[in-house]
């Protein structure tokens, strides 16, 4: 299976010297949760741990997103991050489990034309934002959050890419509304879907960060996290 990061425009890859791979298997003896239960996220954290030699677990959040507001995106996928990682902690404590290993949460919105775009909450709804997107460029905006969860140390960025597409027909909008899939995506949202990416002009980021886990920076924060 191709990979879902191959680089665009003048991102670099992942990590490259042999000091940095020496950092990196440092993480290989340590536990990592990632707490997402994305499809996508999944996908791509898997080929991050097959690339790096590392085994992931997964845990939710289950948090009410809407209940956490911010005028920024930058600042509102920062506070939804930080408080996904608070609820898996106190599930964590709850259950009795040790707090023990690295633990990513992160989040994503859509921009565009100076909107926050969030999961489309009905057909509409779905068609205006895919419409849109052929007017003018989306961007996604995703924090990702590191924490070493015995120490507390924590390491925490976000990451903007750019999609311009070309116009997006009628009859592809109604068929990804019809297969249901765009309500869970931010924006209605899918690069990946093979009746969207003819539509692709070009994306000024990568594929992994567009679709909510950049690997180059999944990985530098696990590394400050973990003090490697």
């Amino acid at each position: 299976m191709p990979s879902v990061c191959p680089s665009f425009g003048s991102r670099k890859g992942v990590m490259t010297s042999a000091v940095d791979q020496q950092r990196v298997a440092g993480l290989r003896n340590r536990r990592i949760l990632l707490g997402s239960a994305s499809f996508a996220r999944k996908q791509i954290m898997t080929e991050l741990g097959k690339e790096h030699g590392f085994t992931y677990e997964v845990r939710t959040a289950d948090i009410d997103e809407k209940a956490i507001r911010d005028p920024s995106p930058e600042m509102l996928v920062r506070l939804l991050a930080r408080a996904k990682r608070e609820a898996i902690i106190a599930k964590m404590k709850a259950a009795g489990e040790p707090l023990q290993g690295l633990l990513i949460t992160c989040d994503q919105v859509v921009v565009h034309e100076d909107r926050i775009l969030e999961k489309p909450s009905s057909v509409d709804e779905a068609h205006e934002y895919i419409d849109g997107y052929g007017r003018s460029p989306a961007s996604t905006v995703g924090a990702v959050l590191a924490t070493d969860l015995a120490s507390g140390r924590a390491a925490e960025d976000v990451e903007t890419s750019y999609i311009h597409f070309r116009p997006i027909p009628e009859d592809v909008r109604a068929r990804l509304i019809e297969e249901g899939e765009v309500f869970y995506c931010a924006g209605g949202l899918m690069i990946e879907h093979p009746l969207v990416e003819p539509h692709i002009e070009r994306m000024d980021g990568t594929q992994c960060s567009v679709m909510g886990l950049p690997k180059h920076l999944v990985l530098r924060l696990m590394l400050e996290a973990a003090g490697l």
